[in-house]
């Protein structure tokens, strides 16, 4: 777990190298970091903001709504894009920005059996569950937007799962001819809980923004995109609701009488983008 990608932390106050003294982790210049008890450790500098991280409701919510197998073939053709891609029998890091409950991560290290995965995400709340997610998991709290408490070229391939993204820190944190896979919806994702809910929707030109943030510092590897119905009961829709951004900006009352409205099950169509793009 932790101990498996400790030769690929850095101190995020200086980026030299962690190494563990009982329970913590340290850098030469003296900056220590504790480990938690459930499993993580946070390599957060002290004036970081983490208000932007997922709340234990919303975390529980997408840990119930993965675990129901909902969003399967997403992680099926993320693992199998993952062999693809990685040759032969590596024995490197796949480091997974945006991790959440290491749900994505764990599909991905089962494919690659050599492995081992960095959770990277600033929710401690998530980050309890990516702990236990896989054996061969590590989690870190760190903030996206900053740098990445990881060494130079140190990933093989990294994942970004409906998460944020940070172009300059990717392309350092991977090694020359190494892989980002990226998964982000469609406007047709949700389309029908969007229109009948209310929930924020996807703009038409999200991938093109995409590939224009990421233009500086990688190139396009190829992409497909995994379309999927989704038959789901009013439970599942108030959990998926719950686990994404619409949740900051959802009011529970409407929330409650717009789902008595829906027909049980609701069908659902679920539209993501896989794309690859190396460094």
């Amino acid at each position: 777990m932790l101990q498996d990608i400790e030769r690929y932390l850095a101190c995020p106050h200086c980026a030299q190298a962690l190494t563990r003294h009982d329970r913590s982790l340290r850098c030469p210049a003296g900056h220590s970091f504790d480990l938690a008890k459930q499993g993580y450790v946070s390599l957060l500098a002290g004036d970081a903001h983490t208000g932007t991280g997922d709340t234990a409701e919303m975390v529980a919510a997408r840990a119930d709504f993965l675990a129901a197998g909902h969003y399967r073939p997403i992680a099926e053709a993320l693992a199998q894009t993952a062999s693809a891609v990685v040759a032969g029998e590596s024995d490197g890091l796949v480091a997974d920005l945006g991790a959440g409950t290491g749900h994505y991560l764990a599909h991905v290290l089962d494919a690659l059996p050599g492995t081992v995965g960095a959770a990277l995400d600033i929710s401690k709340f998530a980050l309890r569950r990516a702990a236990k997610a896989h054996p061969r998991i590590g989690a870190v709290v760190c903030d996206a937007w900053r740098p990445l408490p990881l060494r130079d070229a140190s990933a093989e391939l990294m994942l970004n799962v409906f998460a944020p993204r940070n172009g300059p820190e990717i392309r350092r944190v991977l090694r020359p001819g190494g892989t980002l896979l990226l998964v982000s919806p469609t406007a047709r994702h949700l389309r029908e809980l969007v229109d009948a809910l209310g929930l924020l929707s996807v703009d038409e030109e999200k991938q093109r923004r995409i590939d224009e943030k990421l233009g500086p510092y990688l190139e396009p590897a190829g992409r497909q995109e995994v379309e999927f119905t989704l038959r789901l009961g009013p439970q599942d829709v108030r959990t998926v609701v719950g686990m994404g951004p619409s949740a900051w900006h959802t009011d529970p009352e409407r929330l409650d009488a717009a789902l008595a409205e829906l027909p049980e099950p609701v069908e659902v169509t679920a539209s993501v983008t896989v794309a690859a793009y190396r460094r």
